[in-house]
């Protein structure tokens, strides 16, 4: 049986990384708070209230450290705290403190890159990768598959995936393209492979380079892992739950 595993969403685009057990799915949109704030830096003027190209943030592709930035809110939830190995903990309310956030990842950013200079609210949608509001699946067969390829384990982490499920063939979510996927009455329509870039080089506990990714997958014939979805139909979805493809 294919299983629902884990959920992630990442509240600030390269930036956090936070677990979930359960989230609720609107049709049309990507999970709440995912990608809900962006980091842009000096050499673009967007200003987070229309959806823009990554190119126009500060991402981990570019500044690899930011990978291994781990994230939860407080109880309350109105305070972020971020976890870094060698930052340490910044807590902060993302809609006020935003120059906290600029400040403590200021040596994180190499110095042939733009500097971050403010955070902001992306108030269209989520500021996904891609143009549309996306949700990405990932399959944890393709991932172990890929483990075996390269002859050691690493952490799935790296792939900053939404949903990850189990029980699937390996690199069968190639073959949902156009289908549907359903996790309780919330339902999916998966539209096209994630092509993936530098950011999957880098551990996602460390935030160094440690495995050369894109020839790895280059040597598969492609630069794809795990897929973009769009949600559909609405619901509430919870790990463990059973996953169907229509």
């Amino acid at each position: 049986m294919i299983t629902l595993a884990e959920i992630w969403r990442y509240p600030i685009k390269s930036h956090s990384r936070e677990a979930l057990d359960h989230v609720d799915i609107a049709a049309g949109q990507s999970l709440p708070l995912d990608r809900a704030w962006a980091v842009i830096h000096e050499a673009t003027d967007q200003d987070g209230r229309q959806w823009a190209p990554c190119r126009n943030f500060t991402i981990g592709s570019k500044a690899p450290s930011l990978n291994a930035i781990h994230s939860r809110w407080t109880q309350d939830q109105s305070h972020l705290c971020l976890t870094h190995p060698t930052l340490g903990t910044l807590t902060f309310d993302p809609d006020t403190d935003g120059a906290d956030l600029v400040d403590w990842t200021e040596s994180l950013i190499p110095d042939n890159r733009p500097k971050s200079t403010r955070l902001v609210k992306c108030h269209e949608r989520g500021m996904t990768d891609t143009d549309y509001p996306s949700i990405t699946i990932g399959n944890l067969a393709s991932h172990r598959a890929l483990e075996r390829h390269v002859g050691k384990q690493f952490s799935h982490k790296r792939w900053r995936c939404n949903l990850w499920i189990d029980g699937a063939d390996p690199w069968a979510e190639f073959d949902w393209i156009g289908k549907t996927l359903r996790i309780g009455t919330a339902e999916f329509e998966i539209r096209e492979r994630v092509k993936r870039c530098n950011v999957t080089t880098a551990c996602a506990d460390t935030g160094q380079g440690d495995i050369a990714m894109l020839s790895v997958l280059n040597g598969l014939g492609h630069q794809d892992f795990t897929v973009y979805a769009v949600a559909t139909t609405p619901g509430t979805i919870t790990q463990n739950q059973k996953v169907e493809i229509l």
